[in-house]
């Protein structure tokens, strides 16, 4: 839960930036966010969260 907070926390900042620096509007963006939104609800979200999981856990063992 932690991990998905923080990734939604983070996209939200990261289209903020790109909408007020004029890389992408705010029509485009509106239409990505509820794409998003519906693709949650359909039966692939388990098999992309599994995945999103898995590359943060793959991440999160990388030693420096």
């Amino acid at each position: 839960m932690a991990i998905s907070l923080s990734v939604v926390l983070l996209l939200a900042i990261i289209l903020v930036v790109m909408i007020r620096g004029g890389s992408i509007k705010a029509g485009p963006a509106i239409v990505a966010a509820l794409f998003g939104f519906f693709l949650a609800s359909t039966g692939v979200a388990p098999t992309i969260q599994h995945f999103l999981d898995s590359v943060a856990n793959t991440v999160n063992n990388i030693n420096f």
